[in-house]
């Protein structure tokens, strides 16, 4: 046994006290999980105490003998509460759990100190979230909890003289390390101090049974989401790379893990800007649950809130992954839901939209989409003399363009509204908000929107600024007609990917849209904006000098940079700018499809092959 048994760091409060090493930790939660088997492989103590009941001793060590497989440990309630019981799982990133493993790996004597007296107390408290360990370190976290201690009530005190009475019967002659919950640490502490008798307390639990959790109940029942516990699984058995049990980048991986699956079942994909969107609504949800990093239920509701329930469902389905986990086992198999577990339960609907055979069957007599005779038949149909638009698809694009400036001119509107208590008028209509805050005035605070003089010139759509260069093919083409655009985009190459004989499909990356028609030279060779740094800012470079009205609507993932709006000063112009999360993603995935079709007499054939 090492001679030297002192921690790393300092105790925080004198936690080392004679041959009693005391390591408080937040039940459930990896990052404590880290920290106690950090503690043991340096300090190697030859006694281990956690705070677990006796009674469940050895249902629990055979539980952590199954690791990685997670197990429940099942016993019905005493025969004053018939009909009751409880399920416990027993998981990798537990801190006791992982005591009671690591102790198994270094030989130490294990000790159940949780002499079953009854019910556990209840503490009305919460702790600060586990993920801050990351940032400040086990001492100062420990530290900054002990400052404001929890009220003590009797029954907490009866418990931990228990606890005391335990450890006080241990290896006189062995260093002791005591795995206590935080928020019980002081009473253990202060029980200890003096001797504690014998408490009463249960010497056998009837009906305990181990049983094998089935792979799809773990995302309900399990503490950490199953992912997160693979992951830790794997730094376990390394210890090489910390980024693995880093929440945040755990969940990040659960993100792109999902988009995989989305892609290959929806055919959609997840954008730039929804995956900032994502995290910043992440962040928001923790926040506001008094957290800093979020959990499985939020990161679903968030999925569902920035693009669909399908993807939201690969989410669930991607966090809830625990390759050890199989439904066959030397245990009986069980399926567990949430509110077995756990008191307070949270609930989401998910309506996944797959695609449906029956809406692909074709009415009886329709002929079947034609294809090629042989590979490459359309592509030879190309001569590169012209190129057009398809028209159906040019009335939804100018639509949706409407749709933009009406949009542009109605946020503008809010931006400019003018606010005024009530006296004779309602005006626009009473601002709810203001008279709220000015409550104490007991008057009531109406709005009235200025009116704005001028109308949008230019609209430019921009899905992806293109940093990588997905976006090779770059055009501009002029409106046929006083109601079509002059426009000017960049896309994926549409020729590769062949629809029908000369007609090709293609992805924007952005696009322009200017009215009146006829006017744009082309603005990829237009020497006036060379010294734009992006495709996004040459397009909107085009929409501010081709805009023959004051106002032109920019909408992309993130703003423009501020000399664009100096810029657009000095020419008389004002930039709208429409966050890319405030439109619907249906109808920009709807718009984001362009086929470009090898000369007009395409067009008779397209609607045979385009739909």
């Amino acid at each position: 046994m090492p001679e030297n048994f002192d921690l790393p760091t300092p105790d925080p409060g004198s936690l080392q006290r004679g041959r009693f090493t005391y390591f408080p930790v937040v039940p459930g939660r990896l990052e404590f999980a880290v920290e106690v088997r950090r503690a043991l492989l340096d300090l190697k103590p030859g006694v281990v105490a956690v705070e677990l009941p006796s009674t469940l001793q050895q249902a629990w060590t055979r539980a952590v003998r199954r690791l990685p497989e997670i197990s429940v440990v099942f016993y019905p309630e005493p025969s004053e509460d018939q009909g009751q019981a409880t399920y416990v799982p027993v998981e990798p990133t537990d801190p006791f759990t992982e005591a009671v493993r690591t102790a198994t790996e270094i030989a130490a004597e294990i000790i159940f100190a949780d002499p079953d007296c009854g019910a556990r107390p209840h503490l009305n408290d919460s702790y600060p979230d586990s993920y801050a360990l990351h940032h400040i370190g086990f001492t100062r976290y420990v530290e900054a909890y002990r400052v404001h201690p929890q009220p003590r009530s009797p029954a907490i005190t009866r418990h931990a003289a228990g606890i005391a009475w335990k450890l006080q019967g241990a290896d006189p002659e062995a260093r002791v390390f005591v795995v206590v919950s935080l928020n019980l640490l002081d009473a253990v502490l202060d029980a200890m101090e003096e001797p504690q008798a014998q408490p009463l307390a249960m010497t056998r639990r009837q009906g305990i049974q181990l049983l094998n959790a089935h792979p799809e109940s773990l995302a309900e029942i399990t503490a950490e989401y199953p992912s997160l516990q693979w992951r830790y699984e794997n730094y376990r058995g390394s210890g090489s790379d910390k980024r693995l049990i880093d929440r945040r980048h755990a969940q990040l991986a659960v993100f792109l893990e999902a988009e995989k699956e989305y892609e290959v079942l929806t055919g959609g994909n997840v954008a730039h800007w929804q995956r900032r969107l994502l995290a910043r609504y992440t962040r928001n949800l923790a926040l506001a649950s008094n957290e800093l990093a979020a959990g499985l239920f939020d990161l679903t509701v968030a999925a569902r809130s920035v693009v669909d329930d399908n993807y939201a469902w690969e989410v669930w389905e991607a966090a809830g992954r625990y390759p050890p986990q199989k439904p066959a086992s030397d245990l009986e198999t069980v399926s567990i839901r949430g509110e077995e577990v756990w008191m307070d339960t949270r609930r989401i609907r998910l309506r996944r939209r797959l695609p449906s055979t029956k809406r692909h069957l074709r009415p009886y007599g329709l002929k079947p989409r034609k294809k090629e005779k042989f590979p490459g038949e359309w592509a030879s149909q190309l001569h590169g003399t012209s190129i057009c638009s398809y028209p159906p698809e040019d009335l939804v694009i100018e639509d949706y363009g409407r749709f933009l400036k009406k949009k542009g001119k109605s946020i503008l509107s809010e931006e400019r509204v003018h606010i005024e208590p009530f006296t004779t008028s309602i005006l626009d209509g009473i601002d709810v908000r203001e008279t709220i805050r000015r409550w104490h005035e007991a008057r009531i605070y109406v709005k009235q929107f200025q009116k704005i003089r001028g109308e949008v010139g230019s609209v430019v759509v921009i899905f992806d600024e293109d940093p990588a260069d997905r976006y090779p093919y770059m055009t501009t083409w002029l409106g046929e007609n006083q109601n079509e655009s002059d426009m000017a985009f960049y896309s994926t190459f549409p020729f590769d990917k062949m629809v029908g004989p000369g007609i090709g499909r293609g992805e924007y990356g952005g696009f322009l849209m200017s009215l009146p028609p006829r006017r744009m030279y082309d603005v990829w060779q237009d020497l006036d904006y060379e010294f734009a740094e992006t495709k996004a800012e040459r397009l909107l470079l085009a929409a501010l000098d081709y805009s023959i009205y004051r106002y032109v609507v920019y909408v992309a993932a993130k703003p423009p940079r501020s000399i664009f709006k100096t810029f657009a000063g000095r020419m008389g112009r004002t930039i709208i700018y429409i966050p890319m999360g405030q439109l619907s993603p249906v109808a920009l995935k709807k718009i984001r499809t362009v086929h470009v079709l090898d000369g007009y007499d395409k067009r008779m054939l397209a609607k045979d092959y385009i739909r």
